[in-house]
């Protein structure tokens, strides 16, 4: 522990990873923060290199002995959410993936947060938000009254939900996508960038468009990976 900072090690060194390693720093900035040891990745080519100015360590299994909290950084939609496999194979208590919430979001103190969120600057979340465990929420992402999301649910850039709205477990919303009040996106469905959802999105489903409809192309297809 360095200066009373916790020790901190995240899990995955890609592109969430980094920008994960960038909001803990500004975290750091205003004050105590994170001990920030380095990157866990299951990728051989990256053994022994640095990423983002900070080390990878080693396997993401050889980490869970160690005496130090993780945020798991993955979330690649064409492969649906690692992050709930990850997370189960390293066999941790809760309290070992902490919330981490960019200083320059602004989060109502109804808000309630899992373990191991990951929220980034631009986040706003107005009044009586429940967010489950290990959901990420990328920059400009907007939650207003009475949304709830469920576990490991990812939202990417400048999604905006309207009241009441509900994001099941696993599901995926590309950058940009408009949610109407009250509609409920279903466990592990995918909505395309930039969609219009102004219906219920059953599980499973991938939709996309304006308005949003169901498609059968594929999920990497749908967010424009």
């Amino acid at each position: 522990m360095t200066g009373g900072r916790r020790p901190l090690i995240l899990v995955g060194a890609g592109g969430l990873g980094r920008e994960t390693a960038e909001l803990v720093r500004a975290i750091n900035a205003q004050g105590p923060g994170w001990d920030l040891l380095g990157f866990a990745d299951d990728d051989p080519a990256l053994a022994a290199t640095t990423v983002a100015g900070l080390p990878v360590l080693g396997s993401i299994a050889s980490v869970a002995s160690q005496p130090v909290d993780l945020a798991v950084c993955t979330a690649r939609p064409a492969v649906g959410c690692s992050r709930r496999p990850i997370v189960a194979g390293l066999g941790l208590t809760p309290d070992r993936f902490p919330t981490l919430i960019h200083p320059e979001a602004s989060i109502a103190p109804s808000t309630e947060f899992g373990p191991g969120c990951i929220v980034f600057a631009g986040v706003v979340a107005t009044a009586s938000v429940v967010v489950g465990a290990h959901v990420v929420c990328m920059p400009q992402v907007v939650l207003t009254h009475d949304d709830q999301l469920g576990d490991y649910a990812t939202l990417a850039s400048g999604v905006r939900l309207g009241g009441g709205v509900r994001v099941e477990t696993e599901a995926y919303l590309g950058a940009g996508a408009l949610v109407r009040e009250g509609v409920h996106i279903g466990p592990a469905a995918l909505v395309g960038m930039g969609a219009v959802v102004l219906n219920d999105v059953p599980a499973g489903e991938v939709w996309a468009g304006v308005p949003a409809r169901a498609l059968t192309a594929s999920i990497a297809e749908a967010v424009g990976a």
